[in-house]
């Protein structure tokens, strides 16, 4: 039966990908006459999209969980909900340990999660709506999952647990979804999966990202079309060609290499090793000498001893990455790595964490000082005070650095302006507008 005086709030944790999941679970919810909110005081339901990755993620969901539990037991909601990467790991434990919850959701087989979920709350799955989304960003950028799942082997991940074995979008589905972000003003599309430049090898026999994105850049207008999560493994090397020829396709790629010893590598089952790792960074910046390289790293992985972590160090001010961020290695059940011994003490993982962070925020103020005086377009992403906020091609919303801009006239949110950079921080760049 349909709750008529329905009203929801999805609570949305953890990554990008999480946030498209919900983006089209509140679009059909929208459409099926269901009021969504983001006043926890006025909502009668919630729904928490949870992360279950590592374990700081795991005790926010958890948390958050409780929460709205806490909320039930006091009759400020009637019910809820939970999904997401948690509740399809821990599934019969949470149902045991939080009974309160009206129903748990999984993320696996996607399209059965989604109609599952509003059969609960009372709306038939309207399957014309495929790709329509109802943006939970800015509406002038948007994230596009271009495949679900992942097959790589890597020790300490429990991705492939939660999400399943890759699954490529198909590229006319993916098409279709660009044309609808066009259509709603989108003018930064993000490309994300848990690994971009594994599209295609399920339908095609071969990674074909390179023609994707040549197929977008096209094929749909976008001032940028950036991408995300490039695993360094057996990289197709025409990726580089795709983004040295577009002008739509940003000089931006993040390529998370957790690590740059032979030794961690093996271990983390990576399939690459440092001198693989180097060819293709140095590679990248041959060919596209304007290019920002963001990357992740991951620290005290099971055996990583003072001399890995001084090599990984050592390169890190060798290489100088213009984006960089840093885990600490979180012990996952149900992962490669779990039978290792976690020896790392929890205290040392953020010492080296720490030492790599302080490590960059020099290669950060050093990169940005080189800035000064040159001239960016830059997108506004929004006003807070006095300072207009936006970002140039280097830098993806929410994980990268913002360029700050006070201006005497108004600028629009989601519009490219001129801007010459007059000073910086670490992480941060001060603009002004050029008339």
């Amino acid at each position: 039966m349909k709750v008529t005086d329905t009203k929801i709030k999805i609570i949305t944790l953890g990554c990008a990908k999480n946030i498209v999941d919900s983006e089209f679970l509140a679009y059909h919810l929208k459409m099926g006459g269901i009021e969504l909110t983001n006043d926890e005081k006025t909502c009668n339901t919630i729904i928490i999209n949870t992360c279950g990755f590592i374990e700081d993620a795991k005790k926010e969901s958890i948390e958050t969980i409780l929460k709205a539990v806490e909320n039930k037991k006091r009759k400020k909601i009637k019910r809820l909900y939970v999904t997401g990467c948690l509740s399809e790991r821990y599934l019969k434990e949470l149902s045991k340990e939080i009974p309160e919850v009206d129903r748990y959701f999984g993320t696996v087989d996607k399209p059965k999660t989604l109609i599952s979920l509003l059969q609960e709350i009372g709306i038939n799955y309207q399957k014309e709506l495929l790709g329509e989304r109802e943006l939970l960003t800015p509406m002038h950028y948007a994230y596009l999952k271009i495949s679900e799942g992942c097959d790589n082997p890597c020790s300490f991940c429990a991705i492939p647990i939660m999400r399943g074995k890759h699954i490529s979008k198909p590229i006319e589905q993916i098409l279709n979804e660009c044309a609808l972000l066009q259509e709603k003003g989108v003018k930064e599309l993000i490309l994300i999966a848990q690994d971009t430049t594994y599209w295609g090898m399920d339908i095609y026999g071969k990674k074909s990202l390179p023609y994707l994105i040549e197929k977008i850049s096209e094929t749909v207008f976008f001032n940028w079309i950036r991408l995300m999560y490039a695993y360094p493994a057996r990289f197709p090397e025409r990726v580089i060609e795709v983004i040295a020829s577009k002008d739509n396709v940003c000089k931006y790629i993040d390529i998370p290499i957790q690590h740059i010893s032979d030794e961690i590598l093996k271990s983390m089952r990576r399939g690459t090793t440092k001198k693989g790792i180097i060819k293709l960074l140095e590679n990248l910046r041959a060919k596209i000498p304007d290019i920002t390289i963001r990357t992740t790293l991951l620290v005290g992985y099971p055996g990583e001893t003072e001399k890995h972590f001084t090599e990984l160090l050592e390169f890190i001010k060798q290489f100088k990455f213009d984006r960089l961020g840093v885990f600490t290695y979180s012990h996952e059940e149900a992962t490669f790595a779990y039978q290792l011994e976690d020896n790392v003490p929890y205290k040392e993982k953020l010492l080296r964490q720490k030492a790599i962070l302080d490590t960059q925020k020099v290669i950060a103020a050093e990169k940005n000082s080189e800035l000064i005086g040159k001239i960016y377009d830059v997108l506004i992403d929004e006003k807070i005070g006095n300072y207009y906020i936006g970002r140039t091609y280097k830098d993806a919303p929410e994980i990268d650095q913002n360029v700050y801009i006070e201006s005497d006239t108004k600028l629009n949110i989601g519009d490219f302006y001129k801007t010459r950079i007059f000073d910086c921080e670490e992480f941060d760049l001060f603009g002004k507008v050029v008339n």
